[in-house]
Order: C-alpha cells, then sequence, then structure tokens
C-alpha cells in the first residue's frame, strides 16, 4: 500500500504538463468525460471563486437525500444535486480530544497527521496562503481553531471569527449529564449562552502599508449559526462587487457541535419519542478505549434509547438549522451573478457517535466520528454524480489548487481529487489510516476494517460491507486470522508512510503474523 496511489505531480505529468486550469475547463467533468482530441482543451479565462464549507462534528449519516431521511437538510440536499458527493470522505485522527484541531491542520496544510505542524500548523505554507499567491482575495468567517496567527497568514479579511467551542455552562453544570430529572437546560433558551451568544470574536483587518492584524474581541448576541451567515452574505455582496478579483471565502460553522442549541421551532422538527435510536446503541462501551473526556459526559454513563433520543433530537435539530442559514448563503451566491463561475465545497471535520456503541463523542475511530459529508458543486461538475472511492477530506487543498490551475506546494502530501473527478482512476487509496492519541489505531479497506487498541490489548474486525454500523466484531473468529494479519501488517505499512512512531507489537493482540 502506498499514500497515494498515484501523486499529483506523476498525474500533471502523465497528461503533457497542461495546467490544471485547462484540463478541468467548465463542461470537461460531464458525465465524468475526459478531454478528447489531441489538441489542448480551451482555458477559462477567469479563474473560478470558491465557497468552502465546514461543519463540525457533522456525521456522514445526516444527510437526507443521501442517507438519512429522518433529518431534514434541503439545502445540503439542493448541493448534491447540483454537483458531485463523496460518499467515503475520512479524517486520518487526531493527537488531541479536540480532534477538530488535527483535522483542520491537515486541511490547511495538506499534510499527514503526525507532521502537518501541530495545533497552529507549524510553518507549513497554508491553502490561502497559496491562493493569495496566485492572486486570490481570500477571507473567513466562523470558527478557527489553529491559532490567531495562522488564520492571518491564511486571510486577506475575516469577520465574526470565533473560537473552537462556545461554552453554555461549566463542565457538570446544567448542560452535561443530560437528560436528568430537575435539569432545566434546554436548547432554545438564549439564557445558556453557548451558539446563542457566541464570544471571542473577531475580525481580519487589513493595515495601509502593514501587515494584517486581528481586531478586538468583542461578543454578540445571536446565534453563531445566524451570525456566520450574516458575515458570509455580507462578503458575497462585497466580493461581488469586484467581479475581476477571483475569491477564496471560507465560512466554518461550530454547528452541530455542543452545545446543540436551535430554535425551538426547529428542535420541535424532533419528537424525542419520535427518534430512531441507532442499530449499534450500547448503554455503554465494552471496554475503555480511552475516550472518557467532556463529550462523554454530556449524557449520563449509563446510556438508554430515551437519552440518545434526546441528544439525537438536538443534534438533528442544530443540523437543520445550520443547513438553513447555509441557505442564506447559498442564494446569495446565486444572486450575485458569480455562482457559474464558483465551486462551493461542503465538508465537515469529523463525525460524532450521539449515542452509536454506547459513546456520545468523536474521540474513537468507528465509522460514526471518522466519516464526514463531501460534497463539491461548480463548473463541470456532473449533477447528482456520487464517488464511492475512499478519500480524505485533507485532499481539499490540492484539489483546490488543481481546479486552479496552480502547483500546490512540494510540502502538501495529500493527493488531489481530480484522477477521481475525471473518472481517470477507480480510487486512490488502497486503505485508510486512522489514528487517535497513543490508544487506538485502524486500518480499512474495500470490504474490512481493523481497530487495535493498544492500552487495553484489543482488536475488533469489522466486515463493512455486509456490517455497515460495525456491529458484528469478527477478531475472535480463527476464520478470519488471515485478513487480520493481512490488514495489521498493512496497518504498519500506514505507519511508516504517515510518520506515526508508536510500535505496535503483534503478539499484543494475539495477532500472528
Amino acid at each position: 500500500m502506498q499514500i497515494p496511489t498515484i501523486d499529483r505531480r506523476t498525474f500533471l505529468k502523465t497528461v503533457g504538463g497542461l495546467s490544471a486550469s485547462a484540463l478541468l475547463a467548465p463542461g470537461d467533468l460531464i458525465a465524468g468525460s475526459t478531454v478528447s482530441g489531441t489538441g489542448v482543451p480551451p482555458v477559462n479565462p477567469r479563474k473560478p471563486n470558491f465557497l468552502v464549507i465546514v461543519a463540525d462534528d457533522q456525521c456522514f449519516r445526516t444527510l437526507n437525500a443521501l442517507n438519512n431521511t429522518e433529518v431534514r437538510t434541503p439545502n445540503f440536499d439542493r448541493l448534491m444535486k447540483r454537483g458531485i458527493t463523496f460518499t467515503h470522505c475520512f479524517h486520518q485522527g487526531s493527537w488531541t480530544g479536540a480532534v477538530c484541531v488535527a483535522s483542520r491542520a491537515m486541511m490547511h496544510t495538506g499534510r499527514y497527521l503526525w507532521d502537518c505542524g501541530g495545533n497552529n500548523c507549524g510553518t507549513w505554507p497554508l491553502l490561502g496562503e497559496s491562493l493569495q499567491q496566485a492572486g486570490y482575495h481570500t477571507c473567513a468567517v466562523g470558527k478557527w481553531h489553529n491559532g490567531d496567527k495562522t488564520a492571518l497568514r491564511s486571510f486577506m479579511t475575516g469577520k465574526t471569527i470565533g473560537p473552537g467551542f462556545y461554552a453554555s455552562t461549566p463542565v457538570n453544570g446544567f448542560a452535561y449529564h443530560r437528560p436528568r430529572p430537575g435539569d432545566p437546560w434546554t436548547p432554545w433558551d438564549p439564557k445558556y449562552r453557548g451558539h446563542w451568544t457566541p464570544y471571542s470574536l473577531w475580525d481580519i483587518q487589513p493595515q495601509s502599508g502593514g501587515p494584517r492584524q486581528a481586531g478586538p474581541r468583542y461578543d454578540r448576541n445571536q446565534h453563531a449559526c445566524e451570525m456566520y451567515s450574516d458575515s458570509a452574505v455580507e462578503m458575497i455582496g462585497n466580493l461581488a462587487a469586484q467581479p475581476d478579483s477571483p475569491f477564496f471565502l471560507y465560512v466554518a460553522w461550530n454547528a452541530p457541535h455542543d452545545p446543540r442549541q436551535a430554535p425551538k421551532e426547529f428542535v420541535d422538527m424532533y419528537p424525542a419519542e419520535k427518534i430512531q435510536v441507532p442499530p449499534n446503541f450500547l448503554p455503554q462501551h465494552p471496554f475503555d478505549i480511552g475516550a472518557d473526556g467532556r463529550d462523554e459526559w454530556l449524557a449520563p454513563k449509563i446510556r438508554t434509547p430515551e437519552i440518545v433520543q434526546v441528544h439525537r433530537r438536538e443534534y438533528y435539530a442544530l443540523i437543520t438549522y445550520m443547513d438553513h442559514q447555509m441557505g442564506r448563503i447559498v442564494d446569495a451566491l446565486d444572486k450575485s451573478g458569480q455562482a457559474d463561475n464558483t465551486f462551493i465545497i461542503v465538508t465537515g471535520d469529523h463525525g460524532l457517535a450521539v449515542g452509536e456503541h454506547g459513546l456520545m463523542g468523536k474521540q474513537n475511530l468507528y465509522d460514526c466520528s471518522v466519516r464526514m459529508p463531501f460534497i463539491l458543486a461548480g463548473p463541470g461538475m456532473t449533477p447528482g454524480r456520487q464517488i464511492d472511492a475512499k478519500m480524505y477530506q485533507h485532499c481539499l487543498f490540492p484539489t483546490i489548487c488543481d481546479l486552479v490551475g496552480i502547483a500546490p506546494p512540494p510540502t502538501v502530501q495529500f493527493p488531489s481529487l481530480m484522477p477521481l473527478l475525471r473518472g481517470e482512476r477507480s480510487q486512490l487509496f488502497d486503505s485508510m489510516y486512522c489514528a487517535y492519541l497513543k490508544c487506538q489505531r485502524s486500518v480499512r479497506n474495500d470490504t474490512h476494517k481493523l481497530i487495535v487498541y493498544p492500552n487495553a490489548q484489543r482488536m475488533q474486525l469489522f466486515d463493512v460491507v455486509n456490517d455497515p454500523w460495525e456491529m458484528k466484531d469478527l477478531s475472535a473468529d480463527s476464520a478470519n486470522a488471515g485478513m487480520i494479519s493481512h490488514l495489521f501488517a498493512e496497518l504498519q505499512t500506514l505507519q511508516e508512510t504517515v510518520a506515526d512512531k508508536l510500535v505496535l507489537d503483534p503478539a499484543m493482540f494475539g495477532i500472528k503474523v
């Protein structure tokens, strides 16, 4: 196994050194077609704009039109109809319980987990910097969890930039261990702050004759989703007034991260008693996987179906409210006159358990937590197409560079999605690697996933084709010894590729190699 199966520079070389903009002129991707003829395809003289929208904690199983009719997502659904949906989008893991920090560091550097520069992305070239050098106006709205200096390097302007988490009550306060008798916390009451009172916001302010700087901090009394939508709509209006200057607008929600708060009309869409309990529900995880952090304290330690229904109700309500506010942003783009030359990329940083496997958070390597949505709509994208090939969300950086027609920095390690978009390859990765701290590692191919837990000295094997909810652990069946050995060897190879220094002893798990 090699990551990537084909690297970007090899790909560009094989097509004769054409620029990516020439390779991906509008219309070239219709029905997955390839460029025909021997001549150079026409180049679009206008560089495309980019609107990138990133959710926080959104599981891949939360799109009505794709896989969950229980949750209402009309604006995600319309973007799926306009563009291409990647159904198997993964992240590569985390060195911290705040999984979003690691995921976003990989997104903005294009580098593998263990060498992407830590919380603040180190000194690696960033996506926003690369686009600035290509003549783009880069701007940001919403969550930024990788340090002020990194944001100032990435974006020329920014509005209502917020922290990684809007706390409602102190840990173990009313917002935790819910539902419980006598707890008055409700997701629609602004007095419980959180998303209702976003704080420590700041703007990126251009300075004449000097470097950009972070504006003074301020607080707001407005739901964060609405506030971010207001800011994005305003920015789109300003950017559309300069049609000759291409833009990169990055909008990052704090939703549907807890505290999962939404207006009452959205919560009322989901009566708790009617919410489906996931088929892999458990009262608690059968063994310690090293994930007993703040996320797990949101609900009582022993879960019940009723507890899970309350939390999934609030999760879905916030997703639907976020979807509503995202619709305002897309509408503004459509009305701006820039939509026909703008790629819209909608994704998330990772997923969330919310009651699956006896867990509430994302500090695990089950699909509920390591997969997220990924939709790409824009010029030349085949409406309604789905791509089932495995990919990493962190391929976003080189893919955007290829769509622009610029070479990514040589430091970028993840490959572009161009070969999949063009239909020139059926897959980029033979298998997917994921890690959490030093206590979890996984490898997944097209048919099976192996998860190993070094601290617990346990392993799990799942048939992800016939058991997509990962309910039946096959690791104790001797008939699967060959598959386990194969996947474990693959995991060790991937560890070398991504510079994972954790030593895994097969004897620790009873694996014969």
